[in-house]
């Protein structure tokens, strides 16, 4: 550490905030000179540093002629600074300390945020701060944290970023291909359409995201400078006092505030005021009392009705809006949905209010409809006001908001850590608002006090004059005669007719109303016991005990021994082939499942606003049961769960609407995004048994009630049963919650060579697959390629080191070349990918070019990273493998965590508890060697012994082909950000001669290659890299794949492609005969032998 913290310098430090129970943290509010607002966070057993900084503008200030600049400023921010021009610097030092980083743009705020480790860690020296480090002994120089490094880089952000003239149009095509993402999405097509349909003089009217049209072509059109318009933004509107900074580390609070001062004291503060919309309605009178009908993408049915509504954020000691929220929203008896629901009319309802931004604020009652609620919208319309009429014509009820306030309360004392940067981010925007500063943590969740004024005041927004509502269905009414602009969502809008809107008027009116609408009862699932007992433990346990294990269970047990909080988490795995034997009984269990589920919700609603939730799950070894939360009461809810489960009544009227839901999910997968799906088809790939939704669609159909009725007795009437009993829960507690199970359910003993194996396909060395499939949506413009290459066994710990360690090298190269510098599409992941005993490679592009131009600009980087590693030093080659130790050895931040690691290692049937443990060890030793030898056997294009599968949806619809002038344009910028990347000094004024004189498409190359030849003198090697890069990038680059790919053989085997050399792709067209011809894997078992956990322990 420098020079110690001038405590002589007047500035208020504010420390004792309202906290959790058991937060360990110390924390310091403070405020630099230039208003910048500060919240330092010292954790002294981090293992992960981090930092956000939430700017208090965002959408709600774009140019009113250019929607999405806030957007755009956003993305530009991360690509280079003065200090550190390098584009991908920021990153490039993220990476290599196991970090990451992200950012948003909202309404009112822009946050930006990191993570990585707290620090440098090596093979040889990779160790945490212990359990007991204070502030004292933690006295950390800028040279021993990486912490230091990310700060001084993020403060650049907001002191001297250089909107480079190269980046700008590149991260406008990132941002209008992030648009393209979610143009079939009906989550953001519907906001927006509710957003142009409210009053266009406020801001909460425009188009947020922005896209090329609006960031690029109509601004140049005007005649405007683009660069300078982005600069004048982050000029105007980019202020100190209007920012707020959460800095979280294992460094004590005078060293992050004396690190903090040296870098955030030089953002400028030009006293901007904290904007508001007080003087602008959210809704007129125009905008109220209309019905809108929209048609979505998705074979949905909603009803939302809006009322126009006030902005509480000043209210945050009583929270009046949850009141209405908690009553509206209810589940249980008496409620809303209860009556819908037994109509055969609804499947779910949700209600809240919501803080637009200051001076805006909106109340939203949605339900999710089935077909015949859609006949009866206008009756639930009428139900819900008659509801509302209930609970205003009520004083408000004290013993209501009691017991929100004493579960707010229970769920704060125990609050557990979050990972840092979810901290960092959500406490950065939370600054922004106006909580008393030592209730930052506290005031966002906490109801204080029972203000009945308040909640009076909130109810009188909820009438018959100040709403509207949109229903979303494909059927209805089918006269849509609109198209919203952005989305091209179709809709109808119109007045609500004056005949029901009287109707509704009387229903408020009413003094009566159905006998079934009724407040609440008390709610008997809020837990009274909290106790815990604490002791000195000098190691917390690794992995939990087995305590029982023979011929019928198999169970786990672990005191919690680090969290100490009152809450327990108990698993259950019903092993038996029967849930998954085909399609008909895996779509039989489906149905079963979403039964029991469906038949739970009144009775479980209580539980689950009071910090205890179940699951009842289905999969291919069976089905799960797991309950989540407080243990007080933890065994009433399981009982209930597992007499359900056992006793379930399949009523013909809820199975109807039950089939119709999951067969519209299953249609509805379809039209996802192209990313989400193809992890699916890559699995499918992987395992002999698995099926896909089109299997389970198909057995749908022929389903009965009566099926299901006489099915699910068989499912349980055999199998085995493994659990986890983990928390709050003595030995004891866990065997009696074994014997509840047992006696419950009652089945007989599955053998354990009935037992379902897991295991996985072998694809063979020197294979190279494609398989090929259209995507269903029409108007989605987006391919998507997932590129994956077949390792071998994870369960060999050598090689996982390895597929890790390549991972972590190849991660941000990847995201350089193929999303920044090419430009491929938004959506770029690469890494590690596993199966059962699958250990794969993978490489994912969602873009609007051709998937098997994809294939090949994929091969071409695998090719170019050969010498990466060729040329990578020692001492970078160490960073990546210290940023994987890091990885694998940060820490569990709370209960639930361990949990679940635990029953994934369970479930996993490996119980390889100390799997995170045995990766550091097999890390550590590797060489660069040994990894260049991994790489160059097992991914490299140029291997003929790798064994490759890659999976192309293709889309229906083609984007637009840009334009020769265009290319033009583009090629400019392109070759100026290459030759950057790449040191060398461009040559702008050579190079506009040559695009000038481009005629075709075709003079484009030559035209490169003579400018970088000619013109800035490079060598062969720099010619034909530059080249590539930028015809890439223009979408002109040779794909590397033949025209026609050869389909595959139905008679070849595995050891017929065993020897093959994988540069010939092969085209998968009968998925069942290419699996015949695969080997399977061992199946997998114990890493250690089961007795080895039995051994006794010191009991707690």
């Amino acid at each position: 550490m420098g020079d110690s913290l001038d405590r002589s310098v007047p500035r208020e430090r504010i420390e004792d905030l309202e906290r959790p129970a058991l937060d360990d943290r110390s924390y310091r509010i403070v405020t630099l000179p230039n208003k910048l607002e500060v919240l330092l966070i010292h954790d002294p057993n981090t293992d992960k540093s981090s930092a956000a900084l939430d700017v208090n503008v965002g959408s709600f200030s774009d140019a009113e002629d250019m929607p999405g600049i806030a957007h755009a400023v956003e993305h530009l921010l991360f690509m280079g600074t003065k200090k550190y021009p390098e584009e991908n610097n920021y990153n490039k030092y993220l990476t290599s300390h196991s970090g990451h980083s992200n950012a948003y743009t909202a309404s009112t705020s822009t946050n930006y945020y990191f993570e990585l480790a707290s620090k440098h860690s090596t093979p040889t020296s990779s160790t945490s701060p212990s359990p007991n480090a204070t502030q004292e002994n933690l006295s950390i120089t800028k040279e021993q944290s990486p912490l230091w490094g990310a700060l001084d880089r993020f403060g650049q952000f907001f002191i001297c970023p250089l909107f480079l003239e190269d980046t700008v149009d590149r991260e406008i095509r990132a941002v209008d291909s992030e648009n393209k993402k979610n143009l079939q999405a009906d989550t953001w097509r519907l906001h927006q359409l509710n957003k142009n349909l409210s009053n266009p003089a406020h801001p909460y009217n425009h188009f947020s995201t922005g896209n090329w049209t609006t960031l690029h072509d109509e601004p140049l059109a005007r005649g405007v400078q683009i660069r300078e318009e982005f600069m004048k933004f982050h000029e105007q509107h980019y202020s100190a006092n209007r920012m707020k900074l959460v800095v979280l580390g294992l460094e004590n609070l005078d060293t992050l505030e004396e690190w903090v001062e040296e870098i955030f004291s030089e953002i400028p503060n030009k006293n901007l005021p904290r904007k508001r919309w007080d003087d602008v309605a959210l809704y007129t009178e125009k905008e109220l009392l209309i019905q809108t009908f929209a048609r979505p993408v998705f074979e949905s049915r909603t009803l939302e009705i809006s009322f126009l509504y006030r902005d509480e954020e000043e209210m945050y000691e009583s929270h009046p809006s949850r009141y209405l929220s908690h009553l509206i929203g209810h589940e249980g008896p008496g409620s809303i949905l209860s009556y819908i629901k037994a109509k055969g009319w609804a499947n779910g309802l949700g209600a809240g209010g919501s803080s637009l931004c200051p001076g805006s604020g909106l109340f939203n009652i949605n339900v999710k409809l089935t077909e015949d609620g859609l006949k009866h919208y206008q009756e639930i319309v009428k139900i819900i006001f008659q509801y509302i009429a209930l609970v205003r014509e009520r004083e408000p009820q004290k013993w209501i908001v009691d017991e929100q306030i004493g579960m707010s309360k229970v769920e704060f004392r125990f609050r557990q850590k979050s990972p840092p940067s979810r901290t960092t981010s959500g406490l950065a925007a939370i600054m922004q608002k106006p909580y008393e500063r030592k209730q930052l943590l506290s005031a966002p969740a906490v109801i204080k006090t029972f203000d009945a004024e308040l909640i009076s005041q909130a109810m009188s927004y909820l009438r018959p004059d100040n709403f509207r509502f949109m229903l979303v269905s494909q059927e209805f009414p089918g006269d849509w005669d609109k198209k919203e602009k952005w989305y091209g969502t179709e809709y109808k809008t119109e007045k609500i007719p004056e005949d029901f809107l009287q109707e509704v008027k009387a229903a408020f009116e009413a003094k009566e109303r159905p006998s079934e609408l009724l407040l609440p009862h008390k709610n008997e699932f809020i837990p009274n016991r909290l106790e815990v007992e604490k002791k000195e433990i000098e190691q917390p346990l690794k992995a939990p005990k087995l305590i029982r294990n023979d011929d019928s269970v198999r169970l786990w047990w672990k005191k919690d021994d680090q969290y100490w909080v009152p809450k327990a988490n108990v698993s259950i795995h019903f092993r038996t082939p029967m849930a998954h034997l085909t399609p008909r009984t895996a779509v039989m269990a489906t149905l079963y499942r979403e039964l029991v589920n469906d038949a739970l919700v009144e009775y479980s609603y209580d539980a689950d606003i009071s910090g205890l939730v179940y699951e009842f799950s289905n999969h291919s070894t069976g089905l799960s049961v797991s309950v989540q939360g407080y243990n007080d009461k933890l065994h009433v809810l399981l009982e209930k769960v597992l007499v359900q489960i056992r006793d379930l009544d399949v009523h013909e009227d809820r199975f109807k609407i039950i089939h119709d839901r999951i067969s519209r999910s299953f249609r509805n997968w379809d039209f996802g995004q192209p990313f989400h799906q193809v992890g699916t088809y890559s699995r499918w790939f992987r395992t002999d048994s698995s099926c896909m939704i089109e299997d389970l669609a198909k057995e749908l159909e022929g389903v009965t009630a009566q099926d299901v009725q006489q099915f699910f007795p068989q499912v349980l009437a055999q199998c085995h049963i493994e659990i986890l009993c983990h928390g709050n829960l003595y030995k004891e507690e866990a065997l009696k919650i074994t014997d509840l199970v047992e006696k419950t359910i009652k089945p007989r003993t599955l053998p354990p060579n009935q037992w379902p194996v897991k295991r996985c396909l072998i694809l063979p060395s020197g294979s190279n697959f494609i398989y090929e499939r259209q995507l269903r949506d029409p108007a989605n413009i987006n391919h998507c390629i997932e590129y994956t290459l077949y390792l071998g066994n994870r369960m060999d710990p050598v090689l996982r080191a390895k597929q890790l360690l390549i991972g972590q090298m190849t991660d941000e190269p990847v995201f350089n070349q193929l999303r920044t510098i090419e430009q491929l599409g938004y959506v770029v992941f690469s890494g590690p990918t596993a199966g059962i005993t699958y250990a794969g490679y993978r490489i994912l592009i969602q873009s609007e070019k051709d998937c098997r131009y994809l294939e090949g600009r994929i091969e071409h980087f695998l090719t170019s990273f050969e010498k990466t590693i060729d040329e990578m030093n020692e001492d970078d080659f160490e960073k990546h493998k210290g940023a994987v130790i890091s990885k694998r050895q940060e820490k569990l931040k709370n209960l639930g965590q361990e949990g679940n690691r635990f029953w994934n290692h369970i479930f996993s049937d490996a119980y390889d508890f100390l799997q995170a443990e045995t990766d550091v060890e097999n890390i550590a030793p590797l060489t660069k060697d040994q990894m260049k030898e991994f790489f160059m056997h097992y991914i490299s294009p140029s291997s003929p012994r790798r064994a490759k599968l890659s999976v192309h949806l293709i889309a229906q619809k083609q984007a637009k082909e840009p334009t020769l002038d265009e290319k033009k344009t583009k090629l400019s910028t392109v070759l100026t950000t290459i030759c950057k990347a790449e040191e060398v000094v461009s040559n702008n004024d050579a190079l506009k001669p040559r695009i000038d004189a481009i005629s075709s498409e075709a003079d484009i190359s030559s035209a490169i290659s003579t400018h970088l030849k000619d013109d800035l003198q490079l060598s062969t090697e720099q010619v034909d890299k530059i080249a590539d890069e930028a015809m890439a990038a223009l979408g002109l680059a040779n794909a590397g794949l033949p025209g026609e790919v050869v389909p595959a053989d139905e008679t070849m085997t595995c050891t017929g492609m065993q020897g093959g050399h994988a540069k010939e792709p092969v085209l998968i067209t009968d998925v069942h005969a290419w699996k015949a011809g695969l080997q399977m894997s061992a199946g997998v078992r114990p890493v250690r032998n089961l007795e080895e956990f039995m051994e006794d322990t010191a009991k707690l």
